[in-house]
C-alpha cells in the first residue's frame, strides 16, 4: 500500500514569485521591438518594477516571449516598468499599439492586468506567478487571461534536503530568509524547510534551519533589492554558523553573497528562479544548486499557442512531474557532495512525481 508523507506547509492563496536565466536585452529603456515581423500576430510584454535585466523572473520570462516570436516569426514589443506607477500606462500603451497577447511579468501587475483584460476582451493576457483571483472564488477574475503558477516547493524540497545532506556532518545548519512573506516567497522557505525536516526524520539527525519558522515567521528584508538591509539579513544567519543559505527574493542572493565573502566562511548559496551558475558567472564558487521555475518554458508555450490561435485561459501550475520546476546540477559543487546524497535526492523526486511523497503548498493540487 502506498505511503504519503504530508508536512504542514503555507497556507494562504496570492500571487507567485520569480527569476531568470540568460543574457538580458541590452535595452533597458520604456519601449523596445524584436525582430523581423512576418505574422501579423503581436506579443508583447511589460515588466515590473525589476527590469528585464534581473537576472531573474523578469529576464526568463522576457526570453520565453523572445523565443516565441522568433518561432513564429513575428515582431514583439517590451515595456519596462520603472515603479509602480508605470504600469497601468505601460499595460495600455501595449493595448495602444496593438498587441494580440501580452504577457505580464509578477503579482505586482495583477489589479492592471485585470483592469486592462475586462476592458479588452479580444486581447490575451498571460500573467506570470498570479492567479488573477481577487476576489479568491477560484476562478480567474477574466476569461482571456492565461495564469502561469509554479509549486516551487516541491524543487525546494529536494534544495532542502539536499542542503541538510551537506550539512549534517559540519555544523548540521542551514539558513534561509526572503524579501517579504508573500506566499510567492514563502513558498520557496516553506519547501525547503519541509526537505531539512524529512532529512531529519528519516536519517534521525537534527539539522536546523536558521531563518525561518514557517508562515511568516521568520527572516524579511522588506524588499528585494541588493542593499545593506539585506547584507545585515545575510550576516545575522552566517554568523549564526550556517553551512547553507537560501535567499529568496530577486537580487537579495547579491547581498548573501557579499555577506559570505565578509565572513570568510565556507558558505553554500542556493538560487531561485534560474540557475544562478548559468544567468550570474559571479555565483559560481558559491551556488550548490538552485530552484528553477521555468518561466521561460512556459511563456514560451503560452504564447505560441495564442500565435497559433489556440490559446486556453486554463491556469498553468508547473511542476516536477511537467518540468516547470527542478533543481539545477551541482556544477562545481559535484566533488563536494556524496554521490549517495544526490542519489537519495533523484529518488525522492521520482517519489514526488509519483505521489508517493507529497510535498505541501497553497498551489498543491
Amino acid at each position: 500500500m502506498k505511503r504519503t508523507t504530508r508536512f504542514a506547509a503555507l497556507a494562504g492563496v496570492a500571487a507567485l514569485a520569480l527569476a531568470a536565466c540568460g543574457q538580458a536585452p541590452e535595452d533597458s529603456g520604456s519601449e523596445a521591438t524584436g525582430g523581423a515581423a512576418e505574422s501579423d500576430f503581436l506579443p508583447c510584454i511589460v515588466s515590473d518594477a525589476g527590469g528585464f535585466d534581473d537576472k531573474s523572473f523578469n529576464q526568463l520570462s522576457y526570453e520565453g516571449l523572445q523565443a516565441a516570436a522568433e518561432g513564429l516569426g513575428t515582431d514583439f514589443k517590451q515595456v519596462e516598468s520603472q515603479s509602480e506607477s508605470d504600469y497601468k500606462g505601460n499595460v495600455q500603451s501595449l493595448v495602444d499599439q496593438g498587441c494580440n497577447t501580452i504577457v505580464t511579468v509578477g503579482f505586482a501587475l495583477s489589479a492592471t492586468t485585470v483592469e486592462s483584460a475586462k476592458a479588452n476582451p479580444d486581447v490575451h493576457y498571460v500573467i506570470i506567478d498570479d492567479a488573477a483571483d481577487a476576489d479568491m472564488d477560484g476562478k480567474t477574475d477574466a476569461e482571456n487571461i492565461k495564469p502561469l503558477l509554479y509549486d516551487t516547493s516541491q524543487a525546494a524540497f529536494l534544495a532542502g534536503y539536499l542542503a541538510a545532506g551537506y550539512s549534517a556532518d559540519k555544523s548540521a545548519k542551514v539558513g534561509t530568509f526572503g524579501g517579504q512573506p508573500f506566499p510567492t516567497v514563502t513558498i520557496f522557505m516553506d519547501g525547503f524547510k519541509q526537505g531539512v525536516d524529512y532529512y531529519n526524520q528519516t536519517k534521525g539527525t537534527d539539522v536546523q534551519v536558521i531563518g525561518y519558522e514557517g508562515g511568516d515567521k521568520g527572516s524579511f528584508t522588506g524588499g528585494f533589492e541588493a542593499n545593506e538591509t539585506a547584507k545585515t539579513t545575510a550576516r545575522n544567519i552566517i554568523d549564526q554558523g550556517v553551512d547553507v543559505i537560501l535567499p529568496v527574493g530577486g537580487p537579495v542572493y547579491q547581498s548573501a553573497i557579499a555577506a559570505i565573502q565578509d565572513s570568510g566562511r565556507d558558505v553554500a548559496l542556493v538560487g531561485v528562479d534560474a540557475d544562478f551558475y548559468e544567468s550570474d558567472p559571479s555565483t559560481q564558487d558559491y551556488v550548490l544548486t538552485s530552484i528553477e521555475k521555468r518561466m521561460d518554458v512556459s511563456t514560451e508555450e503560452a504564447v505560441t499557442a495564442s500565435g497559433k490561435g489556440e490559446f486556453s485561459a486554463e491556469t498553468y501550475v508547473g511542476t516536477l512531474e511537467n518540468g516547470g520546476v527542478d533543481i539545477a546540477p551541482l556544477h562545481n559543487f559535484e566533488d563536494k557532495v556524496d554521490p549517495a546524497l544526490m542519489e537519495e535526492v533523484d529518488a525522492l523526486k521520482q517519489q514526488i512525481v509519483s505521489g508517493e511523497l507529497e510535498v505541501t503548498s497553497y498551489l498543491a493540487q
